[in-house]
């Protein structure tokens, strides 16, 4: 494709709008009901979203993880700790999380600080997992450097015989994330790439709500 096709692939934003008055006092709240109606217009992989962190010296990095859990306390994701992910988070626990919901035109992209979740709900969680992704957690060592793919599923065989007919405990490298934010914007897609931004900050423990230009 050449840089003039690239150029062309564009398009309008029309299917909505977004005002302060339209929005609820809560980013939670808000963020409740923008997700519940991405549910409801059954989008493929509604929890899925970008997490962004930062190395050490300063490069960022992104990747696609799944929300597991909101409420006020949070966003709740899991992984393993020893991922290249979980090193930057132990270094700069700061993170951003990003969704883009296409089909809707509207992203809502979530800033603040990381905690990992207690180690009795990474248990619960750990175990509502398909047997195959609990074996598979122990099997792969994430973001280590492999001879082969054959060495991970020989592995996994190793394991499915050793626990079989057992319960899989969960490695204790291997569980939840918190992010608490600090702000929250949200963005719909608008004509003319005048879309509407509506940012939720944190002061003092009081969330305040600002408009944004495009």
């Amino acid at each position: 494709m050449s840089n003039q096709n690239l150029h062309d692939l564009r398009r309008d934003y029309s299917q909505a709008c977004l005002s302060l008055a339209d929005t609820d006092p809560s980013p939670f709240a808000q963020f409740s009901k923008w997700f519940d109606e991405a549910m409801k217009a059954e989008l493929f992989d509604v929890n899925a979203m970008t997490l962004a962190t930062t190395t050490p010296d300063g490069f960022p990095t992104a990747r696609i993880v799944l929300l597991k859990e909101f409420d006020e306390q949070g966003f709740v994701f899991f992984t393993n700790y020893e991922s290249r992910k979980g090193q930057e988070l132990a270094e700069n626990p700061r993170a951003t999380l990003l969704f883009y919901w296409a089909e809707l035109e509207r992203q809502v992209r979530i800033e603040g600080e990381v905690t990992m979740v207690e180690e009795a709900a990474s248990d619960k969680y750990f175990h509502s997992r398909p047997i195959g992704s609990q074996l598979s957690a122990w099997a792969s060592h994430q973001s280590e450097l492999i001879e082969s793919k054959a060495e991970l599923e020989q592995r996994m065989q190793e394991l499915e015989q050793q626990y079989k007919d057992q319960v899989i405990p969960r490695p204790n490298y291997w569980g939840g994330y918190r992010l608490m934010p600090y702000q929250v914007e949200f963005w719909q897609g608008r004509p003319n790439r005048l879309h509407d931004r509506v940012l939720y900050r944190l002061d003092e423990e009081q969330w305040s709500r600002l408009l944004l230009a495009p």
